[in-house]
């Protein structure tokens, strides 16, 4: 395999990854948000056809971060918001939570593809233009959580 696959077979185990924890983290949101849930969706979720294409480290660091870590992350993108966040559907709340866990903790990704990969997950499961409001409150956060990262490639 070369590098270029290897990266492609990676990237998609993140992507999939993503997936998986935007569905575990919507049957989350759905049920009400008990952090108790989290290991029977983890269960539940690990179950599924095709998980195991998924990046299971990745999966799980996005599930249970962005459950356990709900509350700060939602304080942390709330201020870009136009709407309150009870008011969000749950795939945009779920994108928005793991979206903000990624660029809160896995400084290792560049912002741009956290950002980009949300975007994407809205494409694929969300309402007609949720993906274009996921973009603008990841992008303000992005602005806010890692300054350094977004003012040297906005220059």
């Amino acid at each position: 395999m070369n590098d270029s696959t290897q990266r492609q077979n990676a990237r998609s185990a993140r992507r999939r990854a993503r997936e998986f924890a935007l569905q575990g983290m919507y049957e989350w949101l759905v049920k009400g948000g008990n952090p108790e849930e989290a290991g029977e969706i983890d269960a539940h979720m690990r179950d599924a056809e095709g998980f195991d294409e998924a990046d299971l480290a990745h999966y799980r660091a996005l599930l249970h971060g962005a459950v356990r870590d709900a509350a700060v992350l939602r304080e942390k993108f709330a201020p870009f918001l136009d709407r309150p966040v009870h008011e969000l559907s749950p795939v945009e709340h779920g994108i928005l939570l793991i979206g903000a866990y990624e660029l809160s903790t896995h400084v290792e990704i560049p912002y741009k593809v956290v950002i980009n990969e949300a975007v994407e997950l809205a494409k694929s499961f969300g309402g007609t233009d949720g993906f274009k409001f996921v973009n603008g409150v990841l992008d303000k956060l992005a602005a806010e959580v890692r300054p350094n990262e977004v003012q040297s490639l906005r220059r």
